[in-house]
């Protein structure tokens, strides 16, 4: 007879590996370290409290529209360089006015990642209400055949359920890769805006 505990390491672990090694957080199921917060400050190297900074109409626009293209993923930031070059001129390369621009792409990100990571953790815990599912339905299925005259009717029944259920649970494990890939790709955007935003300003 199948155990809950074994069933549910059995279905996690070809997946997850990360799950093999440590369990003490069953809403984390990646290989990648979690990490739920971001500083900003450990990616932009000039000192800049964004609330402090007076307020500018022109200056301000200029920077919601850069973070603006800074913060789609899915543009290069290779093909962005021209953008940052033209506001850098602009500015003269303030670095106040390029921490304007790298704090509102932060601001975004950030709240993308961690509502992602939330995502994450419901997705977890989903799969792993699942498998707990299968492996009740599993010693339902056993405890029946058990029986000196099994309820063959319940057994197909459970026997279709379970079937349905790892077919669900696995279709979804497939996405659990890009799920767990996507917060390091959003941190490692950030320090790659924050070096490209620091390398065009203008230092005194």
């Amino acid at each position: 007879m199948f155990r809950p505990l074994a069933l549910s390491l059995a279905l996690l672990a070809p997946s997850l590996p990360a799950l093999a090694a440590d369990y003490s957080d069953p809403t984390w199921p990646c290989v990648q370290r979690k990490v739920e917060t971001l500083s900003p400050g450990l990616m932009w190297a000039f000192p800049l409290d964004p609330a402090a900074v007076a307020p500018d109409e022109a200056r301000d626009q200029d920077v919601r529209e850069l973070a603006g293209y800074l913060s789609l993923r899915r543009v290069p930031l290779e093909e962005l360089e021209p953008r940052v070059a033209a506001f850098a001129e602009t500015y003269g390369g303030d670095p106040e006015a390029l921490g304007l621009a790298f704090y509102t792409v932060f601001d975004t990100l950030s709240k993308r990642r961690s509502r992602i990571i939330n995502g994450i953790g419901d997705f977890s815990l989903s799969q792993i209400a699942l498998a707990e599912q299968i492996d009740a339905n599993r010693v339902a299925m056993d405890v029946q055949m058990a029986k000196d005259a099994p309820d063959f009717d319940a057994v197909d029944a459970l026997e279709e359920k379970i079937d349905w259920d790892q077919i669900i649970y696995t279709d979804r494990q497939r996405n659990i890769a890009y799920l767990c890939e996507t917060p390091t790709l959003l941190e490692r955007r950030l320090f790659g805006i924050a070096q490209m935003l620091q390398r065009v300003a203008v230092v005194e």
